[in-house]
């Protein structure tokens, strides 16, 4: 299941730099990682692939970021995405492998639906009921359990607070690393998606992170991010029609 041609692993090291990008503040281009792993993996086996990489990514980032962290908004997500990574857990065990994929590709539609929105949002009231924190983190404690893809909805919350760019990273930075270490067990016991195979097959792609992180760090400083962001959102549509029908 994992003898991959030249084609796809060059598809999964250039996932992985994406994702050492993403990981260093250049936020946004979750779904095309993940497409990307599915596409070489499979939907459900390319969890467990990406997990240690994650994990990786937010070491770098929280080391890199430490002095922005915004405790007070890391405590208010954490009970509600804890939640969500549960309710993950319980369905995903009982979810096939064309069904979690479908339920990923909706998922990257409906992440890519509400950045646009929140992008292109006139009113820019920050809302202040409690519903909107709990909704977001049960949301993404959900989608980052089932399919690593968390990253939309804590970015819809955090654009939505008007968080300082580098206290945006620096908060993101430990609220995934905390969760992320959460959701490892599940991933080896419940789900079996992280064992040895899998994570040989993490090691061989942590060089592709660890460059992307010291690019993003470059990125965050230069990029044009309105751009950037209009960029990502269409490839990250793309990304989540062409798993939609593979």
């Amino acid at each position: 299941m994992f003898e991959l041609n030249l084609f796809d692993f060059s598809l999964a090291a250039f996932c992985a730099f994406l994702l050492g990008v993403s990981k260093s503040g250049i936020k946004g281009i979750a779904a095309l990682i993940v497409t990307g792993f599915a596409l070489t993996y499979g939907a459900k086996t390319s969890t467990g692939v990406l997990m240690p990489l994650l994990i990786v990514g937010d070491v770098f980032a929280i080391t890199y970021y430490k002095r922005h962290v915004q405790w007070n908004h890391i405590i208010k997500l954490m009970p509600w995405m804890v939640l969500g990574v549960l309710i993950g857990v319980i369905g995903g065990s009982y979810i096939s492998d064309n069904l979690f994929k479908y339920g990923m590709a909706g998922i990257i539609l409906l992440s890519v639906g509400l950045m646009y929105y929140w992008e292109n949002k006139k009113d820019k009231t920050i809302p202040s009921h409690w519903s909107f924190g709990s909704s977001m983190g049960i949301i993404a404690g959900f989608t980052t359990m089932v399919g690593h893809l968390a990253g939309a909805f804590s970015n819809i919350y955090f654009l939505a607070i008007r968080l300082p760019k580098n206290a945006f990273i620096g908060t993101a930075a430990w609220l995934f690393f905390i969760i992320n270490s959460f959701k490892i067990p599940f991933h080896i016991w419940s789900w079996g998606t992280i064992n040895r195979i899998s994570i040989w097959k993490s090691i061989e792609l942590v060089p592709f992170v660890i460059f992307g992180l010291f690019v993003g760090v470059y990125l965050v400083k230069k990029i044009n991010d309105d751009a950037y962001r209009k960029l990502i959102l269409l490839l990250t549509a793309v990304g989540g029609v062409v798993i939609l029908f593979n």
